[in-house]
């Protein structure tokens, strides 16, 4: 194992400790560790599953970024990015130390963080749990074992879900605490055993370098055609960015983090992090045919401890189960994790008021107003409290994960489209027929229809119609598709009600949006919804 073992080793970074350090295994190795552990359970077609506990999702409350000198004018301070003093990350960073020092074993991976070489940051992780091991192996890219013995990180995060911080200490909310120290290039997570907060730290820190260097982060998926056409996929969760790039006829680059530098969009990941509730073969082949395979993560996932059988149905323990796995588990992904400059940019939304059609066509100005709006919305049901469509603007399509200001990546984006001649789409995989609750989620196979018809130009033969409230171009017809679903008024049995439907959401666009007027151009701001 010394061949996977860098010179450059905890000990030269000050971190203390007795435990036994299991240096880069692979997985093989680290699911027996997570096996002998009591980590979790093999299923019978070979997954491991695992529970996460109370933390099934991000915390996004309990992140933190210290502020100093490095920070101060850096960072989009406010209710996203919240301060964390130097004093208190001091005081958190000892206690992780001292955790650290009295641990028996522990797992250390190295790794990459982007796959285009010149743009890439070298990333260590420590954690306490195999299978945390496993997942940030799988998710994040894994360098050559000629790579490793020289290997020294530029950051370094520690999982520890065992720590519970506390708050008149460490600056905390309660006892779970994700803190990022771009100063000392370092983060801290304690308290949470949910996985995804180490790939989303990683994602933090790109989006926190690569806009200095003029490269685009972005919280996208992203696929090639058949022609070498690029399209990338903006989205929240929830919204099908992961099923909609996850298409037999084109190559995957990556479900959802990538780069766009002035040559290629390339992955910052080595896998990919699906949503696994109600997964079926028939709706998502290629992702359902993961849940079989030796080296996925399965996390929060019901299983028959006799028979070891997976109940994909059963939300008991999460909404939000996911599975993790390698990128090449997808059988058309791409090689190297990259591809040329997109063509297309398809931004998705899943609009539960059911008032945006199933796909429009933007131009540059209200791409960037829809980019930095980041709309999609919650049904009833997901979360106490929420009893009708509540909407959820989260800019960037991503802002847990973006540390700048919002109009540095709008202005980056709006002038890579100009720069590609870049087509812009609004694709809604929500609600037609009516609001969630009276209408019914959108046709996947019409979706796809459209999207293959936006990427390989055919729908742009047909004619369009101009949207009354949003101003964007709506397809009349396209091949395959029931023209009926194309305008969502005609959907709606009670036409009044879409109508004030149509002006409640207008309304909520305006008032979110009048955060960045005064940071965007008069054309982004002319791109608004106009209010009847």
């Amino acid at each position: 194992m010394t061949d996977r073992i860098p010179s450059f080793d905890l000990a030269a970074q000050g971190i203390s400790t007795a435990a036994k350090l299991n240096w880069n295994l692979i997985t093989a190795p680290l699911v027996e560790h997570a096996l002998r552990n009591g980590e979790g359970l093999l299923a019978a077609d070979g997954p491991l599953v695992v529970e996460t506990g109370k933390h099934t999702g991000r915390s996004a409350n309990d992140k933190f970024i210290v502020r100093d000198a490095t920070t101060e004018d850096t960072i989009w301070w406010g209710k996203t990015n919240k301060a964390m003093t130097p004093e208190h990350f001091a005081a958190l960073k000892a206690d992780f130390y001292s955790a650290l020092a009295a641990k028996e074993e522990l797992y250390v991976q190295d790794l990459f963080g982007g796959s285009q070489p010149e743009y890439r940051v070298n990333v260590r992780v420590v954690t306490e749990y195999a299978w945390h091991s496993l997942f940030i192996r799988t998710l994040l890219v894994r360098p050559e074992t000629a790579q490793l013995a020289a290997f020294a990180p530029e950051f370094t995060i520690i999982d520890l879900p065992s720590f519970r911080a506390d708050p008149a200490r460490h600056g905390s909310r309660g006892e779970t605490v994700i803190a990022v120290n771009f100063t000392e290039k370092l983060i801290l997570i304690g308290g949470t055993a949910y996985a995804g907060e180490m790939k989303k730290s990683v994602f933090g820190i790109l989006n926190y370098k690569l806009p200095v260097e003029g490269i685009m982060p972005m919280h996208c998926s992203a696929n090639i055609g058949p022609k070498g056409d690029t399209a990338v996929f903006f989205g929240l969760s929830g919204t099908g960015k992961t099923t909609l790039s996850a298409d037999a006829s084109r190559t995957l680059i990556g479900d959802d983090e990538h780069g766009w530098s002035d040559t290629a969009v390339f992955n910052f990941e080595g896998g990919c992090y699906a949503k696994m509730i109600r997964l079926s073969a028939e709706a998502e082949p290629e992702i359902f045919a993961t849940s079989k395979r030796f080296g996925t993560v399965l996390e929060n996932v019901v299983i028959d401890k006799d028979t070891r059988q997976l109940d994909f149905d059963d939300n008991s323990l999460a909404e939000n189960s996911r599975g993790s796995y390698p990128i090449d588990f997808i059988p058309n992904a791409s090689a190297d994790n990259m591809g040329p400059v997109p063509q297309n940019i398809v931004m998705l939304t899943a609009d539960a008021y059911g008032v945006l059609p199933p796909i429009a066509k933007l131009t540059p100005d209200q791409a960037m107003y829809h980019f930095l709006s980041g709309y999609t919305a919650r049904v009833a049901g997901t979360e106490m409290g929420v009893t009708e469509p509540e909407a959820t603007f989260s800019t960037c399509f991503g802002a847990p994960f973006m540390p700048r200001h919002p109009s540095i990546y709008g202005n980056l984006l709006k002038s890579r489209i100009a720069k590609g001649g870049v087509s812009c789409w609004l694709v809604n995989t929500g609600w037609t027929g009516g609001k969630h609750g009276v209408g019914s989620r959108m046709p996947i196979k019409a979706t796809r229809a459209l999207l293959n018809a936006a990427l390989d130009g055919s729908i742009n033969e047909g004619e369009f119609r101009t949207d009354p409230n949003f101003g964007f171009k709506v397809p009349v017809a396209v091949a395959g598709v029931d023209s009926g679903i194309l305008d969502p008024r005609s959907t709606w049995a009670d036409k009044d009600d879409y109508d004030a439907t149509a002006n409640k959401l207008v309304g909520q666009f305006i008032d979110n949006f009048a955060q960045f007027e005064d940071h965007v151009d008069e054309g982004v701001r002319q791109a608004a919804p106009t209010a009847a």
